[in-house]
C-alpha cells in the first residue's frame, strides 16, 4: 500500500535506482510530497534505537534506513 509523505526538513538520500548501478546521492527539499510504500525498522545508534523505514517509491527506486522524524504521513 502506497502512502503520501511529506519530507519536514531538506535531507540527501541515497537512492537505488537500480541493482545493478550505483547509489544516486539526491537532495529531497523540505516540503516534497511523494508516494511510497514504508517497511519500517529499528537500528541502534550512540543514542540508542531509532525507529527507520525502507522507502519504496512509485517509480521504482527505493531508499532505506530513513528516520521517521525525517517526514510525515500526509493521508
Amino acid at each position: 500500500m502506497y502512502h503520501t509523505i511529506e519530507f519536514v526538513s531538506d535531507h540527501v538520500i541515497d537512492l537505488e535506482v537500480s541493482r545493478t548501478r550505483r547509489l544516486e546521492r539526491v537532495l529531497i527539499r523540505k516540503g516534497t510530497r511523494v508516494q511510497a510504500m514504508i517497511k519500517p525498522g529499528v537500528v541502534e545508534s550512540e543514542e540508542g534505537p531509532i525507529e527507520v523505514a525502507d522507502l519504496f517509491f512509485e517509480d521504482g527506486t527505493a531508499t532505506s534506513c530513513v528516520p521517521f522524524d525525517w517526514f510525515l504521513f500526509v493521508d
